[in-house]
Order: C-alpha cells, then sequence, then structure tokens
C-alpha cells in the first residue's frame, strides 16, 4: 500500500490534496469535513498530495508492491 494515512489533527480540511489526487485515492470526508483515504489501492505514489499539502497530513509510504505479472505468449 502507497498511502498511510491522513493525521486528523493536521488536516485543515482545505481540499488541496483531493484536488491533486489524479487517481481519486483521497475524498473529504461528509461527517468531519476533513480528507480521508477512500481508495488506497490506487495510488500510485506520484506524490502530489505530500507536496500540495500545507501541514504535512499525509504519510505515504516508500514502496508499493505490484502484482507479478506474467507473459505465457
Amino acid at each position: 500500500m502507497a498511502i498511510d494515512k491522513i493525521d486528523q489533527e493536521l488536516c485543515n480540511g482545505c481540499g488541496i490534496c483531493v484536488n491533486s489526487c489524479s487517481m481519486d485515492v483521497i475524498r473529504m470526508d461528509d461527517e468531519g469535513k476533513k480528507a480521508i483515504i477512500k481508495y488506497p489501492e490506487d495510488c500510485m505514489l506520484c506524490g502530489w498530495c505530500l507536496e500540495d499539502c500545507p501541514t504535512n497530513a499525509i504519510h505515504v509510504s516508500p514502496g508499493k508492491t505490484f502484482p507479478l505479472m506474467v507473459s505465457w505468449g
């Protein structure tokens, strides 16, 4: 998994990370009005959410495992 967590204490609910995520991994929580990880398996480790977050609330693991693809061609 790539995106680990969004620190709810640091998140100010600005939504910049939602707009910067091209894979639609991060969404805004309707109740808390803060960013949440909705689809972590779709994270492609681009790092835009990390760069754009003004409060450094986003934590991303350094690696992601991909399924092994084998060609039988």
